[in-house]
């Protein structure tokens, strides 16, 4: 299939986005154009929701986006329509779960796919994972092959600092089934910002929590897991996850261990884990957030080493090609999938 039948093909989507007044322009600028104008296959709409207020050179480039965007297609693939700008303003800074719930409202199209306004998603990441969807979200095809359809597909992530082609650790997911069901019950299942799934199963399960701290994405995975929702991690790195060396602090300290003793307690109350898994996880937790921070980023090495060897890796994806004058080079580690490592503790 080349890349014209696959967008001829593929059903339309929506990129849900919120930014808040800690982006900076070049990280927002870097998230929109990796997940659109470098994309092999753009979505269809765009949904940024404006969490608050934001830096002036943001709240610019957000006033002229869709004019933005239109240049760039028009450029770089005049052949192809150009994605609809959806600017949702926000007055007041309220989280990441009530500016998602406010957007999901205004995506149009049922097919979502999440991206966070600091990271970067590679070019083949929506040529990835839509077809896929599409194809295991379809009854017919899934129920031939004693499959249930796909509610929510994630794929492994890979960290970086401030340069994309600087080397950094991968984390990746059990793909399905038990094995993923049991992991659940320890971490989270999928990589928030690199997920993909239905509006109307997230809408259904009442949307993403907002009294859940900073565990909104692990808590609607509960709920929809308890709601049978299934679940798919592709083995490939399709999303640079932006970090850097305080994000090992901001894992540690009592408010985190709260906000996660209060997720423990909720996921323990709702029978999604037993009383020795509720047990587990808190122990481990609080020695997690409670240890000084260079023990914590040694620990979280010393955790991805054991998953290296724990999750098989698996063949590595063609390198995607180039877009064009406005777009990145795709990253040397865009095809890389064969390492893997398991997320630390969620923090978004």
């Amino acid at each position: 299939m080349n890349q014209t039948e696959r967008r001829d093909t593929m059903p339309p989507f929506t990129l849900l986005m919120a930014v808040y007044g800690g982006n900076s322009l070049r990280e927002v600028e870097r998230s929109v154009q990796s997940s659109t104008i470098e994309q092999i296959l753009p979505p269809s709409q765009i949904v940024i929701v404006r969490d608050g207020a934001v830096p002036d050179p943001v709240q610019r480039y957000l006033d002229t986006l869709q004019s933005t965007m239109s240049v760039w297609f028009a450029a770089e693939h005049p052949d192809e329509p150009v994605p609809q700008v959806t600017i949702v303003p926000l007055e007041e800074n309220r989280g990441l779960a009530h500016a998602l719930n406010v957007g999901l409202r205004h995506c149009k199209y049922d097919i979502v796919a999440r991206a966070d306004s600091d990271d970067v998603s590679l070019p083949n990441r929506f040529a990835t994972l839509i077809p896929l969807f599409v194809r295991r979200s379809n009854a017919a095809h899934t129920s031939a092959r004693g499959r249930r359809p796909i509610d929510v597909m994630g794929s492994a992530i890979r960290e970086f600092s401030d340069d994309e082609d600087e080397p950094g650790q991968i984390r990746m997911l059990p793909a399905e089934g038990p094995e993923l069901e049991r992991y659940a019950r320890m971490q989270s299942p999928v990589h928030h910002p690199s997920v993909v799934f239905r509006k109307s199963t997230v809408l259904a399960a009442g949307g993403y929590p907002e009294d859940s701290g900073r565990f909104e994405d692990y808590m609607l995975w509960e709920r929809l897991m308890l709601a049978h929702a299934q679940f798919l991690n592709v083995p490939q790195t399709l999303v640079l996850y932006r970090t850097n060396e305080a994000a090992y602090e901001r894992r540690g300290g009592g408010e985190m261990f709260r906000d996660e003793l209060r997720l423990q307690w909720r996921f323990l109350r709702d029978g999604f884990t037993t009383p020795w898994q509720f047990l587990r996880n808190v122990v481990i937790r609080a020695i997690y957030r409670v240890i000084p921070t260079s023990l914590r980023k040694r620990a979280y090495r010393s955790m991805t080493s054991r998953h290296n060897t724990e999750i098989a890796a698996s063949p590595k994806p063609p390198k995607p090609p180039k877009r064009g004058r406005h777009s990145a080079a795709p990253s040397r580690h865009a095809a890389d999938g064969a390492q893997s490592e398991p997320p630390a503790p969620p923090t978004r």
